[in-house]
């Protein structure tokens, strides 16, 4: 049952051509929704069947949020679609943006119907030229063929759509930082309440999904929320787009469903390279925390398994470690990453990230202390949940992770000043 809702149109010569879309039923369900008039009440309830929750990372009920919208208050609605993608290990986004944006852009015209919405961004990370490019067409397709602009379709109901460029700020991807950085302020996360569902763009009732959530959509339409929600497991409903990457013969990006054993998906790309051990594997993005190779090939790819595990399943980034890497090093380069990409705006990040790196690198170094891992899990203690978003988090939890399966090997670092991979 692969590729049966994002990437259902792959195999097609040009599959990002609105011609090639419409070959496998594209905007058909766009277009019976608005000539009979569906109510927008029975769309959100179809959605709420689906099981679908948020692919970007946090796993929210896509239904749910929809449904905080008070669709019939006065004044504009906006759709917005997180197309930012910067979580470490992640890179399906793109694909959608690449050979599937009629589906998207679907997705969120049905979005903006089913709340009242009549204008739709779509925050685009800077970086993604190609996939910019291939959106820009898409977008200028759909006006052509009246999927977008006035009246679509003769049906009386508007709604335009924009590309938004981000600047390939991390902290852009979450959803109150975006919506600053499209309003041309600095990119940094809002206090909530009050939430985007009551005021978000420009201070506007909003709704904010990731690329692949508002691409399922119209297949979620087509075929029914039941339909979806069978493809997966309980509280985990339909197919997912995992990015896999590390030290495997095929990375890649696969649509599978739901709960499908992780052994599989690491067969579908290529199993281990040069005939390695698998070590370790950080199952959805480089802010999940890491779970033994082991343990992990015993899992399946869903949402209460992988939570179950002590990890989260966040965007779908998995990467695969063999027992070639330092688990040190490799949490040196993570925590890096977060201090540079920490906005600065909450002092336990701004100034705890910048503790977490130092340390690691301390120990990296042969310069570690024994008292360093204590200090470690203090450090990362005060971050965790003191924040106004969840950076923070995202910066905490991979050294608790690490520390809570690997201890032995950041010990060893500080009991002889080397790495103890390799040493046999």
């Amino acid at each position: 049952m692969a590729n049966e809702v994002c990437l259902r149109t792959l195999d097609l010569e040009r599959p990002w051509l609105l011609e090639q879309y419409q070959s496998r039923g594209g905007y058909e369900m766009l277009k019976k929704i608005l000539t009979e008039k569906t109510a927008p009440e029975a769309i959100i309830e179809e959605v709420k069947k689906s099981g679908l929750r948020g692919r970007g990372g946090a796993g929210f009920p896509t239904g749910l949020k929809w449904s905080f919208i008070s669709r019939n208050a006065p004044g504009q609605k906006y759709v917005v679609c997180n197309s930012d993608e910067g979580e470490p290990g992640t890179f399906k986004d793109r694909d959608i943006l690449r050979y599937n944006p009629h589906q998207l852009i679907e997705g969120m015209v049905i979005a903006g119907y089913a709340i009242g919405a009549t204008r739709g961004y779509n925050y685009i990370r800077g970086e993604f030229w190609e996939p910019y490019e291939r959106f820009e067409q898409a977008l200028e397709e759909a006006r052509k063929a009246g999927y977008l602009g006035k009246d679509l379709l003769g049906s009386g109901y508007d709604f335009e759509l924009h590309t938004h460029l981000g600047a390939g700020a991390y902290i852009c991807g979450e959803e109150t930082a975006l919506l600053e950085s499209i309003e041309g302020k600095k990119g940094q996360p809002r206090y909530k309440p009050p939430f985007p569902a009551h005021f978000g763009l420009y201070g506007c009732p909003t709704i904010i999904n990731n690329t692949e959530s508002l691409a399922s959509i119209p297949m979620i339409m087509e075929k029914g929320g039941e339909w979806f929600a069978d493809i997966g497991v309980k509280n985990s409903g339909g197919s997912k787009l995992f990015s896999i990457s590390g030290n495997i013969n095929n990375p890649g990006v696969f649509e599978i469903p739901m709960g499908t054993p992780f052994s599989e998906l690491l067969a579908m790309a290529g199993g281990m390279k040069n005939g390695h051990k698998i070590k370790a594997v950080i199952p959805g993005g480089s802010s999940a925390p890491v779970i033994p190779g082991d343990q992990m090939m015993e899992l399946t790819m869903d949402y209460d398994t992988i939570a179950g595990a002590g990890s989260m399943l966040g965007s779908g980034a998995v990467i695969v470690l063999d027992d070639t890497n330092c688990m040190v090093k490799v949490l040196e380069r993570m925590s890096y990453f977060y201090h540079e990409e920490s906005c600065g705006q909450c002092t336990p990040c701004r100034e705890g990230t910048g503790w977490l790196y130092r340390i690691v690198h301390r120990i990296e170094t042969g310069q570690g202390r024994q008292e360093d891992l204590d200090l470690l899990d203090d450090v990362a203690d005060k971050i965790s949940g003191k924040t106004i978003c969840a950076l923070g988090d995202a910066a905490a939890m991979p050294v608790q992770g690490m520390l809570r399966h690997f201890r032995h090997e950041f010990q060893h670092h500080i009991d002889h000043k080397r790495c103890m991979v390799g040493l046999g």
